[in-house]
């Protein structure tokens, strides 16, 4: 459905204007379809997302400081999310031997579990891009790119 008839809206200050308010209210699009998903497993797409960062890392730990610069939402608290997700027994924070002040964090069997899990889900969340081609993702995502370049 066009971005018009979705927000009630018939012009705009200028094809860019439109081009923000588009991205923003697709990324809430997408944002609401994921946590549909998630909210079964009683994770936050931030959560999900530092799932993936120490799967990604597995077998070794990763700091919280590489799990802040990786995260896909940079105003996240990392330490806050990792510790809701050592109390759901998902990941692990131990303190790092060669520096104190500095904590590891690795993902549990139970977190690689969950996140098996979900890999199936992930598959099927596919379904919001079916009506966009291969060939078509890849002009969106080179723009997108060049919008942050």
């Amino acid at each position: 459905m066009k971005l018009e008839e979705e927000i009630k809206q018939e012009k705009f200050k200028s094809e860019l204007h439109k081009l923000a308010v588009n991205i923003i209210y697709t990324h809430s699009w997408l944002n609401y379809h994921q946590i549909r998903l998630l909210v079964k497993y009683n994770l936050t797409p931030q959560q999900y997302n530092i799932l993936r960062i120490l799967r990604g890392q597995h077998p070794n730990p990763a700091t919280v400081n590489l799990l802040k610069e990786r995260m896909l939402d940079k105003m996240s608290d990392a330490s806050r999310l990792v510790e809701r997700l050592r109390i759901k027994d998902l990941v692990e924070r131990k303190n790092c031997k060669e520096d104190r002040r500095r904590a590891e964090v690795i993902i549990t069997e139970k977190g690689l579990e969950v996140l098996q899990e979900l890999d199936i889900f992930e598959d099927k969340f596919q379904f919001v891009f079916k009506n966009i081609g291969e060939d078509e993702a890849k002009v969106v995502n080179d723009l997108l790119d060049k919008i942050r370049g």
